[in-house]
């Protein structure tokens, strides 16, 4: 068998593992909305897709997105964070804040909208991509107005975060969180109103 060969064979058998995944979801309104709104990106070749990221991303503009991310994960200012991050492609709301150590996605930052006062927390990391091994994914994600995302937390590509939700601290967000509703663990739900 020749590589070309066993390379189409692999893809082949990506692309009905990716069907299949598709069509176990429940669509829109159920627990896989966040899987409509992320894009795959199938990658060829015997590595794991993080080994194409340069395909993916020019270097020189992740680089510069890094430098950003980095001064502003140590930056006091609010003002001075927001400009920055807008300069790099993030839509960053009025009276947006961003804790210390809180990192927007370094290789599509593009993809971050935060409106106006959202909050997000320290430590906090919103991830517009995903690099699995045989593809990349990536996936816009909106942080609603007023919402709250507490410190550590791990926000997923593709989710959309509604106005004056709460994200609890060390929460993963891996579904659309509805307006006004609190969720905390691992994955994150919904919490029991008390």
């Amino acid at each position: 068998m020749t590589e070309d060969t066993q390379a189409d064979d692999a893809g082949e058998q990506r692309d009905a593992r990716s069907r299949s995944a598709e069509g176990s979801g429940r669509g829109r309104d159920g627990p896989t909305a966040r899987y409509d709104r992320v894009t795959r990106h199938p990658t060829r070749g015997p590595y794991n897709s993080i080994f194409h990221w340069t395909s993916a991303r020019h270097p020189l503009r992740v680089m510069v997105n890094y430098v950003v991310i980095l001064a502003c994960r140590v930056c006091p200012s609010m003002r001075l964070k927001n400009w920055l991050l807008r300069r790099i492609g993030v839509t960053v709301g009025d009276g947006v804040a961003w804790g210390l150590e809180s990192t927007p996605d370094v290789f599509w930052p593009d993809l971050i909208t935060v409106e106006d006062h959202a909050i997000v927390g320290y430590d906090a990391t919103v991830l517009c991509h995903e690099f699995l091994q045989d593809e990349y994914r990536t996936g816009e994600v909106v942080i609603g107005e007023r919402a709250m995302i507490g410190a550590g937390a791990v926000v997923l590509p593709g989710v959309e975060i509604g106005a004056g939700a709460q994200v609890a601290a060390n929460s993963l967000v891996t579904d659309d969180v509805p307006p006004g509703a609190t969720v905390a663990g691992v994955p994150a739900t919904v919490a029991d109103a008390e």
